[in-house]
């Protein structure tokens, strides 16, 4: 089993970007489509302890994200909305020995390496 881990979506450009990285680096994670797999609210909840807050894991620019009022919600409600609409996770996310973080733009990966 991978020390890494991408939460990613195959029709997104920057995940695709971000896996390529961390194969370039001779890195295989292990990949979590998470449209199809999505992370349980306890697992939302570790992934935001390890990146000190919720807010970087919520797709903010998503639809939905403005529909619930989440730009000013707390992390409680962003983990809630996460985990009932995962569509609202900021992509791609990599799990990494050296810390958690949501890699927009895809060079953000290369701090995890």
């Amino acid at each position: 089993m991978s020390d890494y881990k991408i939460y990613y979506n195959p029709n997104c450009g920057t995940a695709r970007s971000t896996l390529a990285l961390l194969r370039e680096a001779g890195i295989e994670p292990e990949i979590v489509e998470y449209l199809k797999t999505p992370p349980s609210r306890a697992e939302l909840a570790a992934l935001a302890r390890q990146m000190g807050g919720a807010r970087g894991l919520l797709r903010e620019k998503e639809k939905l994200a403005e529909e619930l009022g989440l730009k000013q919600a707390g992390d409680e409600a962003i983990l809630d909305a996460i985990a009932a609409h995962p569509v609202l996770l900021n992509r791609p996310v990599v799990v990494s020995p050296k810390g958690v973080k949501a890699c927009r733009p895809a060079e953000m990966v290369k701090e995890l390496l």
